[in-house]
């Protein structure tokens, strides 16, 4: 992707959010809407910071994430203006006058101190929504997050722009960069906190601009779904490797699983490739008019044949989904939104004035539930784990004769399986961003 690209898709973004706005201040009575970018957080009991993180509501307008003190004002049937703090400090390194290929699209206001903005935001403040955390307070402008407001942009958010898409797709290709990375030092025998360092170099992005913390896991560690513990030394044997990471740019995220097998023609190597065939025909499920709640249910049907076809179980898939067995080894949901944030807002969304639409009864870790519509980007991620805790359950409860746990006891040692990508919803065939990438990688 080409600055020229960019400069060509922003405009149209920012006519698309700006016609959002002004419908959703003419629905709250709101003349003004007034976004902070955030302001840092300091450890209690200590002058430490914490990494600082944009409000999505102001990275939603401009490519800027390291902007604390900074302010976007949006007013219908005028240009945007942007409050940008550019500090006097020889302390830190000061962020850079705007410029580039999105500035011609804002009214630019350059301030020297987070109090100067208050010259350039709106007179009356009461007129204004005010979307940020409350510590971004100043003065009269304190944010209010009027829920009217709130709700038809976070709605709406879910339908990306071209613009977006073209940011998630290269946010894709850093990240698919760093994934071959990881899987080379995985082959190479390094350590889960080597493999990690080994991602953040190849990405080149750290803590600060990572989406979120990378789930690096040898072996059992595989099983824990969040696992971020990082060994620094490298175990023994080293029989499976399940990575989840991903990697950001200007703002937009993408969210990418992989699992290995080091030997590759082992069974839990046929196990992954049977798990990436059916990861590939949920992907195709990704098509406008379909319900995500569906697609959920439709993985764990396709998971439970995987566990009986295995012989891990002996149960039908219909079975399997209906007694809660597939639960067992596939215990959260098959994905979520994704762009400006991981799990993107308005999952639940029953519309764009507000209401929730609920998840399937036993699915309680489902994320989104909602009727997948053009320009929506979702991720799709099933997978199949062996969990003590989980598995102890199974074991003292009315299905244990259901399962054979010889067959569980020579998985375990792998830990579990998760392949995830991300992927756009069209008026046709959907676009798999993340296979896209690895095929161009």
């Amino acid at each position: 992707m080409t600055i020229q690209d960019l400069a060509m898709l922003y405009p149209q973004h920012v006519q698309t959010t700006s016609a959002r706005t002004s419908e959703a201040l003419a629905r709250g009575g709101y003349d003004h809407l007034v976004v902070p970018s955030g302001t840092l957080h300091y450890h209690v009991f200590d002058d430490r910071d914490y990494p600082f993180a944009t409000n999505p509501q102001f990275k939603a307008w401009v490519p800027l994430t390291r902007n604390p003190g900074s302010w976007v004002v949006a007013t219908p049937g005028q240009k945007p203006k942007l409050v940008y703090l550019q500090p006097a400090d020889y302390w830190h390194a000061v962020p850079q006058a705007p410029s580039g290929w999105w500035v011609d699209q804002f009214d630019i206001v350059v301030i020297r101190t987070p109090e100067e903005a208050l010259q350039h935001l709106p007179k009356d403040a009461s007129r204004c929504a005010i979307l940020g955390e409350p510590q971004s307070a100043l003065g009269d402008f304190v944010p209010n997050n009027p829920p009217v407001v709130v709700d038809y942009l976070e709605y709406h958010r879910a339908f990306k722009t071209p613009y977006e898409v073209a940011l998630m797709r290269e946010a894709t290709r850093i990240g698919v960069r760093a994934h071959r990375a990881a899987e080379r030092n995985f082959r190479a025998g390094s350590s889960e906190f080597g493999i990690h360092l080994a991602y953040c170099q190849a990405a080149g992005q750290d803590a600060n601009d990572l989406p979120y913390s990378n789930i690096v896991a040898l072996n059992e560690h595989g099983a824990v779904l969040h696992y971020t513990e990082r060994d620094r030394l490298p175990p023994r044997d080293s029989r499976s490797f399940l990575i989840d990471a991903g990697a950001s740019f200007h703002g937009y995220a993408c969210d990418i699983t992989r699992t290995y097998a080091a030997d590759t023609a082992g069974e839990f190597q046929t196990l992954i490739d049977t798990m990436d065939a059916a990861q590939l025909r949920m992907c195709d499920e990704v098509r406008a008019g379909f319900d995500y709640k569906q697609l959920h249910l439709n993985a764990h049907l396709a998971i439970a044949g995987i566990l009986r076809d295995f012989g891990i179980t002996r149960l039908s898939p219909e079975a399997a989904v209906e007694t809660g067995v597939s639960s067992v080894f596939f215990p959260h949901g098959i994905g979520h939104g994704i762009g400006l944030q991981v799990h993107d807002v308005a999952g639940f969304a029953e519309s764009d004035r507000g209401g929730t639409i609920p998840k399937p009864a036993g699915h309680p870790y489902l994320r989104l539930t909602r009727v997948l519509q053009p320009g929506m980007v979702v991720t799709i991620e099933p997978g199949l784990y062996f969990i003590d805790l989980l598995l102890e359950e199974l074991r003292q409860g009315a299905h244990a004769n259901d399962v054979d746990w010889a067959r569980i006891e020579a998985f375990k040692p792998y830990g579990g399986i998760r392949i995830e990508d991300d992927v756009v919803c069209t008026e046709g065939a959907p676009l798999n961003l993340t296979r896209e990438g690895f095929a161009a990688a």
